[in-house]
């Protein structure tokens, strides 16, 4: 399997990692931001770039790498309009993040698509279980890297597994609805337990 990167979509990656890490630092740090808190701004931001970028980057490669295993051309594209209003609406208080997508082209099966969907919840799942040693067994840096990887990728998971619109879960639904069930449950579940226990929105 060969996998490639044009330079536009190098280019859209690097934009989409530094839009959502920007909009989510002004979202945790609202205050710091209007009082000018350098030092606080830099943590939280590189703080968002190790775990909501990482999650982010991680989801759309492994639908990348699934399409172009099924012999689908596949390439991310970078929405900029939705860029921007992730970066706008963490001002005023919420999230709205709808990055961009990775579109292939190709023929395929309707079990394909449901396992190219499946490629990047699922992955937000594993990377949640790389975060969770460092989120429960370290303090400081590292653990804030690990309680937000561990939180923002079960969210992530979890969000992108509801069978709606553009969503994976549907998807995944429209496939087989045993291995929806089988994913959405525990991620959803997971996805409550880290937002109500371990905390961050």
């Amino acid at each position: 399997m060969n996998v490639r990167f044009s330079t536009r979509e190098l280019f859209d990656f690097a934009a989409a990692w530094v839009a959502l890490s920007v909009a989510f630092t002004i979202f945790f740090q609202r205050p710091a931001l209007l009082r000018s808190d350098i030092p606080l701004l830099t943590r939280m931001l590189a703080l968002s770039f190790l775990t909501v970028g990482v999650g982010f980057l991680l989801h759309e490669m492994a639908h990348k790498v699934a399409a172009i295993k099924f012999g689908k051309v596949a390439e991310f594209r970078a929405d900029y309009g939705m860029l921007f209003i992730a970066i706008v609406s963490a001002m005023v208080g919420f999230i709205f993040a709808a990055p961009g997508a990775v579109y292939h082209r190709g023929r395929s099966t309707e079990r394909e698509n449901g396992l190219i969907a499946l490629a990047g919840p699922v992955t937000n799942l594993g990377l949640a279980a790389l975060f969770l040693p460092l989120a429960f067994l370290y303090g400081g840096f590292l653990g804030q890297v690990g309680t937000f990887g561990l939180v923002i990728n079960l969210f992530l998971a979890g969000f992108n597994m509801i069978p709606f619109g553009p969503l994976d879960g549907k998807t995944v639904w429209n496939w087989d609805k045993a291995v929806f069930v089988f994913v959405f449950v525990p991620s959803v579940a997971l996805a409550i337990w880290s937002i109500t226990t371990v905390g961050l929105f």
